[in-house]
């Protein structure tokens, strides 16, 4: 998907999420998803040490890098497209890390319930 033909969960265009590292599941930056993308990496998040131990034990370690799929690993600070059921899973255990919600794809809200998302906003004006 094309970021102009993207909206965010403010009804608005998608912005970039992150480019150093490049995030995204076609790593354009943005949180676009489409039909491969069946994780919906959606969700725009900065993430925190007690987010990244809480993937790690769910199985997806995100700081760890992996230099064969061009992978720095995430260290806290980082701007990340998370998939949105991850989000909601973290956000359930109480760990989940901040959200940009206008680089976050409106596709978040089929996982994702708008309040909770907003509770972790950053960038609400």
């Amino acid at each position: 998907m094309q970021n102009s033909e993207s909206i965010n969960v403010l009804g608005e265009k998608l912005e970039i999420c992150g480019t150093d590292p490049v995030t995204g599941f076609y790593r354009d930056g943005c949180c676009n998803t489409g039909p491969d993308d069946v994780g919906s990496h959606t969700v725009c998040t900065v993430v925190t040490e007690d987010f990244l131990a809480f993937s790690r034990s769910r199985g997806n370690d995100l700081s760890t890098p992996v230099p064969a799929f061009g992978f720095p690993g995430l260290k806290p600070g980082d701007s990340w497209c998370l998939c949105a059921a991850r989000w909601q899973e973290a956000f359930a255990a109480g760990c989940a890390p901040r959200v940009r919600l206008r680089a976050t794809h409106q596709a978040a809200l089929e996982s994702c319930n708008l309040a909770d998302l907003k509770a972790y906003g950053i960038d609400l004006s």
